[in-house]
């Protein structure tokens, strides 16, 4: 696998072989990875209230059911 600098970047090498650009800087990867990470704990949370969303609309819809039925 041969690599050739891309020019204007320190870090970054194309390999020969599959023309990829390849980032050679751990410092870039481990923010990358911190981000991937928060994304994903963004996500988490999001899916959770509305799932918390949700039980509450049941509950709110089971209530309204035994109101009527006293109503009546």
């Amino acid at each position: 696998m041969g690599r050739l600098k891309v020019q204007g970047y320190d870090s970054l090498f194309r390999d020969t072989s599959t023309n990829a650009i390849v980032n050679t800087s751990t410092s870039d990867y481990q923010i990358y990875m911190q981000r991937a990470q928060a994304r994903e704990n963004q996500s988490d949370k999001i899916r959770g209230a509305v799932k918390e969303i949700n039980n509450i609309k049941k509950e709110l819809r089971e209530i309204k059911e035994l109101l009527i039925k006293v109503i009546k």
